[in-house]
């Protein structure tokens, strides 16, 4: 009786025209889901190994020729049989492209009948138990890993260094999820702004099977500022003054994340009227943004005799009307 037939494009979910790198990706998401260390579902274990053969087997671009060979009129759980002159096609199988090193039949995880009658029934009678929740050991590049990071407006203005510590996961040789700790020297350059990310080449989790390590790429968040508030590279702040600074004028200094400037109020400002010192913002290449200075006028909270005494004779004098 022959095996069932197996669509590997079906288990990972990719077209027959997919491209080398969809099919790895394809397959990277699908092994990270499945893998039983971290999906606990009965299912998922089976699942995983199925994941794995078809990686085997498309991830390769000769036996995946071979078996693109059997045509596109099979279907998944059909009968099959190896067409003739099948049997005298071999693989060498003694360590994984990328690998150099060798593994027995037991190390690729218990492959199907119907991996074992396409290249060779050694592979389809070793499914031995010892290869729970492995992953093929072609070398494969390890995952990315994604964190956030916030930083102060200052920090962002000058620049930083940060040392971080996170939990990540990494894959043994084996394909067993561990988490370990890692820290990580990190250089925020000047001009950094709300949402920038930061990626470190070769820091996300360890690749397997000789393969390379992925990235970590930080999103930076900027915390809230009790005097500035971030725009891009834009800053914008309050500035209180008093009712005879917007009325006459005045030259007042304001502190900024470069050092105090004298900021001069033209006469007749209105409260809620931004005034803009022009490069005073976060860097951005040579140049800066700006700062927005928008003008409270505010009241004594309290008056002397002689200033109630003053406010008292100019409500009488004065001919403003501030409302119709």
């Amino acid at each position: 009786m022959g095996v069932k037939f197996q669509d590997y494009y079906e288990t990972l979910g990719v077209s027959r025209t997919a491209s080398a790198d969809e099919i790895k990706k394809a397959y990277r998401k699908l092994a990270q889901k499945l893998h039983p260390d971290v999906n606990k579902d009965p299912s998922a274990e089976s699942r995983f190994k199925q994941v794995n053969e078809a990686y085997e087997v498309l991830g390769d671009p000769e036996k995946r020729k071979k078996y693109d060979a059997l045509g596109t009129n099979w279907r998944a759980g059909q009968d099959f049989r190896p067409p003739p002159g099948f049997e005298n096609i071999h693989f060498d199988f003694q360590g994984s492209p990328g690998q150099g090193g060798s593994f027995s039949f037991e190390d690729l995880g218990g492959f199907s009948d119907f991996f074992g009658s396409l290249f060779g029934s050694q592979f389809g009678q070793a499914r031995s138990g010892r290869g729970r929740g492995r992953e093929s050991m072609r070398a494969a590049r390890g995952q990315d890993q994604e964190a956030e990071l916030t930083i102060t407006v200052e920090d962002a203005y000058h620049g930083a260094r940060k040392t971080i510590a996170l939990q990540v996961p990494e894959m043994t040789p084996y394909g067993e999820a561990r988490y370990q700790t890692h820290k990580y020297d990190v250089k925020i350059p000047p001009g950094t702004t709300e949402g920038s990310r930061i990626r470190l080449s070769g820091q996300g989790s360890a690749g397997h099977g000789g393969g390379e390590a992925g990235d970590l790429y930080l999103t930076v968040h900027i915390a809230h500022h009790p005097m500035y508030t971030v725009r891009d590279h834009d800053l914008e702040m309050d500035l209180p003054i008093a009712p005879w600074e917007a009325a006459l004028g005045a030259k007042v200094n304001v502190h900024t994340l470069a050092g105090t400037v004298s900021l001069t109020i033209p006469a007749r400002t209105q409260s809620g009227q931004k005034l803009r010192l022009r490069g005073k913002g976060l860097p951005k290449g040579k140049a800066a943004g700006d700062l927005l200075v928008a003008i409270r006028i505010v009241v004594p909270d309290k008056l002397t005799g002689k200033e109630r005494e003053l406010f008292e004779q100019l409500a009488r004098e004065s001919t403003f009307r501030p409302r119709p």
